[in-house]
C-alpha cells in the first residue's frame, strides 16, 4: 500500500514569533503634550536617539515642541517651540545623518529645515536654517534619502513631488506622474526607486532622478486612503488599504511587476487608516491603524507566502500616529528590535513602546542584531544626481552604545565660508598694531602676573591707581621727577584746573563750600606719592576722609530736617 502524504506541515519556526510589546510607566512618559489634531493621516511625530519631535495644536499658524528624550514626565504648558510656519504641521522627519536637522511639511504649502542645538531649544524658533518653497499647495509628506547627504522628498496637495538639495536649499527634480493627492512614499534601500500611493488607487514605481514611471498598477479597491513601503533590497513592496467592501487589508507586490499581488488577504473590517513600518535587520513589518489599541506584525520571507502572521501588541487605549526610532536607538541589552513612540488620541500623552524578543541571555544577540545602517552618508548629493547608486554604510552595533551624531550649525545658502574668513581677516588687520621694543631676555624672564600684564600692555592695579594719582605708568620709572613735578608747572596742576572748572564757583557761594572747595585745592595740590608704601598710605588717607564726608553729610541733613520741622510745628502755632 503506498504511504498517504501528511499535508500538515506543524508550526513554522521562527525567532520572532514570540516578540511582545513593552509600554512604559507613567514616569517615562511624555505628558501634557497638546498632539495636533490636523495632521490627518501622518504621524505629525519624529524621534532619533536625541530629541523627540511632536506637532502641537497652537491658536494660529503651525508649530511643534523638541524635546530631549530624557525629559520626560508632565511637560510644561509653555515649553519652546518651532512656530515658524504660517498653517498647521502635517509633517516631521528627522534628518537620518544629524541629529540636529529636521524637516517640516505644513499647510502653508512650504518645508522647512530647522537646527536643533544640543539640550533642545530654550525659546520659541521663529528663523529657520532654510525655507524650501516650490509647492502650490499644502505639503503633507517629506522624506529624507536612506543614503545620500543633503537630499530630501517632499509631497503635496499638487500632485507632484519635489527632490531638494537642502545644502543648496535649490528644487533639483520634479515629478509630476500623478493625478491625485499622494498618500505615501516610500524609498528602496539605496533610494535608487521610490514607491506611491495614490487617490486614484494606482501604486507607482519610480526613478526620481530621471522622473521616469517604472511600473504602474492598481493597489487597493477602497476608496479610503492606502500606504505602501519598500521592504528593503528584497524588491518587495508590503502595502496597506481597503477592499471594495471597505475590509482593511495587506499586500505583497514585486517592484517589476504590479499587475496583480503576490498576496492579498483581508486583516479585519475597523475603518481606521494602517500604516506600514518595515524593520529591514529583521524584515519584520509593523502595522498599526488610526483609533486602533493594537499593533500587528508580520514576517517578510522571499518564498510563498511571502508574508507570515507573528502575532500583536494590545492595549486599550486608541493611538493617534506613532514616531519610529531608528533602529541604532534601540536597547540591545534588552533584546529591542523597534520602538515606536505611540501618540494617544484621547489623552495628551506619548508613550514609549517597546518591541522585545524574549532571550534568556542578557549578551549581545548577533542574529537580532546584524550590522545596520549608520548615520553616515554613502554618496553626496552631487554623485547621486549624476547617476550613482550606492547602499547604506553599515555599522556594528555590539558595543551596545547609542549612536548620535552632533554636527554644528550649517552654513545657509546666501552665505559663504570665504566670505567669513575675508571679514576675519579684515577684523584683524584693523586692529591695532602694539610694538615690544624689550629685549628677548627680558621677555622671556617676564614670569610674573604683573610682568605677563605688562607685557601685552594690560594695566595692573598698581598702575591703575598710579594713572588715578595724574603719574604717567610708562615713565614711571625713568622721569620720577617729571612725573612729581608735573602738578606744580604754572602754579597749578592739570587736575586742579579741570577741578576748578568742575566745581563752577559763583560770587554769590557761601564761605564754607569756598573752605570745602579750598580744602580739595589743597589735597589735589599734594606731591603724588612715589613709592608703593605711599600710596597706601595715600589710599588709606583718602577712604578716612571719605568715610568722614559721609557722616558730616549725614549729619548735617539730619539737622536740616530738624530745622524744617521747628519750622513747620512754628507755622502751626501762628495759625
Amino acid at each position: 500500500m503506498p504511504a498517504q502524504s501528511n499535508s500538515f506541515r506543524g508550526i513554522r519556526s521562527s525567532k520572532f514569533r514570540h516578540v511582545f510589546g513593552r509600554g512604559s510607566r507613567k514616569e517615562n512618559c511624555y505628558e501634557n503634550v497638546l498632539i495636533t489634531q490636523k495632521a490627518h493621516d501622518t504621524a505629525a511625530c519624529a524621534v532619533n536617539p536625541k530629541f523627540i519631535a511632536i506637532a502641537v495644536e497652537v491658536a494660529g499658524g503651525g508649530a511643534f515642541i523638541v524635546l530631549p528624550l530624557d525629559k520626560t514626565g508632565r511637560i510644561d504648558i509653555n515649553t519652546a517651540k518651532v512656530t515658524g510656519h504660517a498653517g498647521p504641521v502635517l509633517d516631521l522627519k528627522w534628518c537620518p545623518f544629524n541629529d540636529n536637522l529636521i524637516a517640516s511639511a505644513a499647510d502653508d504649502c512650504t518645508v522647512k529645515l530647522w537646527h536643533i542645538p544640543d539640550g533642545g531649544i530654550k525659546t520659541n524658533m521663529t528663523e529657520p536654517l532654510a525655507d524650501l518653497q516650490g509647492h502650490q499647495r499644502r505639503v503633507s509628506i517629506v522624506e529624507w534619502h536612506p543614503t545620500v547627504e543633503n537630499i530630501l522628498f517632499s509631497a503635496g496637495y499638487d500632485y507632484q513631488i519635489l527632490v531638494w538639495d537642502t545644502r543648496r536649499a535649490a528644487l533639483c527634480i520634479t515629478l509630476d506622474l500623478h493625478s491625485d493627492v499622494i498618500y505615501s512614499l516610500s524609498c528602496n534601500r539605496d533610494g535608487s526607486r521610490i514607491v506611491t500611493t495614490s487617490r486614484d488607487k494606482r501604486l507607482r514605481v519610480i526613478d526620481p532622478r530621471s522622473g521616469k514611471l517604472l511600473q504602474e498598477g492598481v493597489c487597493h479597491e477602497g476608496s479610503k486612503a492606502c500606504k505602501a513601503v519598500y521592504c528593503g533590497d528584497t524588491g518587495l513592496i508590503f502595502t496597506t488599504g481597503f477592499s471594495r467592501f471597505s475590509d482593511r487589508q495587506y499586500g505583497v507586490w514585486d517592484e517589476k511587476s504590479l499587475n496583480s499581488p503576490l498576496r492579498l488577504d483581508t486583516i479585519d473590517s475597523s475603518s481606521g487608516v494602517l500604516t506600514p513600518y518595515y524593520d529591514h535587520d529583521t524584515r519584520v513589518v509593523f502595522v498599526a491603524g488610526k483609533g486602533d489599541g493594537n499593533i500587528r506584525y508580520y514576517e517578510i520571507t522571499d518564498s510563498p507566502p511571502y508574508c507570515h502572521y507573528l502575532n500583536q501588541y494590545i492595549t486599550g487605549e486608541p493611538q493617534r500616529g506613532f514616531g519610529v526610532m531608528p533602529k541604532r536607538g534601540c536597547k540591545v541589552s534588552q533584546c529591542e528590535i523597534f520602538r515606536f513612540f505611540k501618540l494617544y488620541a484621547t489623552k495628551a500623552i506619548c508613550e514609549p513602546v517597546s518591541m522585545i524578543v524574549p532571550r534568556k541571555s542578557d549578551q549581545f544577540q548577533p542574529d537580532l542584531y546584524p550590522d545596520t545602517a549608520s548615520p553616515t552618508p554613502a554618496l553626496s548629493a552631487e554623485e547621486w544626481l549624476a547617476g550613482t547608486n550606492r547602499g547604506p554604510v553599515l555599522m556594528s552595533m555590539k558595543t551596545g552604545m547609542t549612536i548620535k551624531t552632533h554636527r554644528p550649525l550649517p552654513l545657509r545658502a546666501s552665505e559663504s565660508s570665504s566670505d567669513k574668513n575675508a571679514d576675519k581677516k579684515y577684523a584683524f588687520l584693523s586692529r591695532e598694531t602694539r610694538p615690544d621694543y624689550r629685549p628677548m631676555e627680558v621677555r622671556v624672564s617676564s614670569s610674573t602676573d604683573k610682568d605677563l600684564k605688562t607685557s601685552t600692555n594690560l594695566d595692573t592695579k598698581f598702575q591703575a591707581l598710579q594713572k588715578l594719582w595724574g603719574c604717567n605708568v610708562k615713565n614711571m620709572g625713568d622721569n620720577k621727577e617729571q612725573c612729581s613735578n608735573s602738578s606744580s608747572v604754572g602754579g597749578e596742576s592739570e587736575r586742579t584746573k579741570n577741578t576748578i572748572n568742575r566745581l563752577n564757583m559763583k560770587p554769590g557761594d557761601s564761605p564754607t563750600r569756598l573752605l570745602d572747595q579750598e580744602k580739595e585745592m589743597q589735597i589735589l595740590d599734594k606731591p603724588s606719592p612715589k613709592t608703593e608704601s605711599e600710596l597706601r598710605r595715600a589710599y588709606t588717607a583718602q577712604c578716612e576722609e571719605l568715610k568722614l564726608l559721609r557722616r558730616q553729610l549725614i549729619i548735617k541733613d539730619r539737622k536740616i530736617h530738624e530745622l524744617e520741622d521747628q519750622l513747620n510745628h512754628l507755622k502751626a502755632g501762628h495759625k
